[in-house]
C-alpha cells in the first residue's frame, strides 16, 4: 500500500464501480450467492441499502482512488462485515487494513461469514479482531464479542 486508506461513505455514484467489483469471478467465487447480478438488480438493491439505518457502506480510497469497499448491517443482535477488495488492488493488504477500519469504529458484537478456503478472508476476519466461532455448511463464522 502507498498512503494511509479513508473510508468515504458509498453513494449511487459508486453503483457501477461496485456492481464490477461484485461480479467479479473471483469476488463471485467468494460470495454466498456467486451468480451475476444485473445493472438493474445491484441498483435498487443499493439504492434501498443506502437509505436503510441498519446498513454502512464505504468505499476505500488509496491516494483518492477506489481500491475496495467494506459494509456493516445489523444482523441477529450484532453488526455483520463483509468486503470486497477491488481486483486491481488485491495484495497488498487493503482488505486488512480497511476492514480493521471499519471494525474500530464499531462497539459491540461483530460478525463475519467466510467461505471455507478463502484463506485471504479468514487471515483479514482474524486481523480485524474477530475470532473463528464455528464452521457450518462450508461457512466459516466468525466473530468478536
Amino acid at each position: 500500500m502507498k498512503d494511509p486508506l479513508r473510508l468515504r461513505p458509498a453513494t449511487m455514484d459508486d453503483a457501477a464501480r461496485l456492481l464490477e467489483w461484485r461480479n467479479d469471478s473471483k469476488t463471485r467465487s467468494a460470495s454466498h450467492d456467486g451468480h451475476v447480478i444485473s445493472l438493474e438488480e445491484h441498483g435498487a438493491w443499493l439504492e434501498r441499502a443506502l437509505t436503510r439505518n441498519d446498513i454502512e457502506i464505504f468505499i476505500a480510497e488509496e491516494d483518492g482512488n477506489p481500491v475496495g469497499t467494506v459494509r456493516s448491517e445489523s444482523s441477529a443482535g450484532a453488526r455483520k462485515l463483509s468486503w470486497t477488495v477491488a481486483p486491481d488492488a488485491r495484495g497488498r493488504g487493503i482488505g486488512r487494513v480497511m476492514v480493521k477500519m471499519m471494525a474500530d469504529r464499531i462497539r459491540g458484537p461483530l460478525r463475519a461469514e467466510v467461505k471455507v478456503g478463502n484463506t485471504a478472508s479468514a487471515r483479514i476476519a482474524e486481523s480485524a479482531g474477530l475470532a473463528l466461532d464455528r464452521e457450518q455448511d462450508g461457512i466459516l463464522h466468525y466473530a468478536r464479542a
